[in-house]
């Protein structure tokens, strides 16, 4: 009896520990991305950053990535480093900010993969490279 009960407790928080889900970019940041007025993208290999503020490329990058799928990896150990951190605002909110495998101290892989999105809106961007 007590082994059952054991198994039927272990179990309960095995799934209680597995609450992530695929999520998308509008499932995470829960506000209207419509209003983000400023995204700041920088580069994890050198520290560069770029900043965005021109509407209509905030909302073209944010439309190029907003169907991209988050799904969770099973493997949630602490990791090191990042290729891209992605930083939205919005006027007097919080900036919500992730990286291309990481939200919300969460590690997931993406369907469509999002770094050939990202790199490429990243090397396309006419706007000054600014060093962190």
């Amino acid at each position: 009896m007590k082994y059952l009960m054991f198994v039927s407790i272990f179990s309960m928080l095995i799934l209680a520990g597995c609450g992530l889900e695929t999520k998308t970019l509008p499932q995470f940041y829960e506000k209207d991305l419509e209003t983000v007025n400023k995204v700041v993208i920088v580069d994890g290999s050198n520290g560069n950053k770029k900043t965005i503020t021109d509407p209509p490329v905030i909302e073209e990058f944010l439309n190029r990535i907003s169907d991209v799928k988050f799904i969770p990896e099973k493997n949630q150990d602490k990791r090191v480093g990042w290729r891209y951190s992605i930083t939205l605002f919005q006027k007097g909110e919080d900036p919500f900010q992730f990286t291309l495998t990481e939200v919300n101290e969460n590690y997931y892989y993406t369907e469509p993969a999002i770094y050939p999105i990202v790199d490429e809106i990243y090397k396309d961007l006419k706007v000054k490279v600014e060093p962190l």
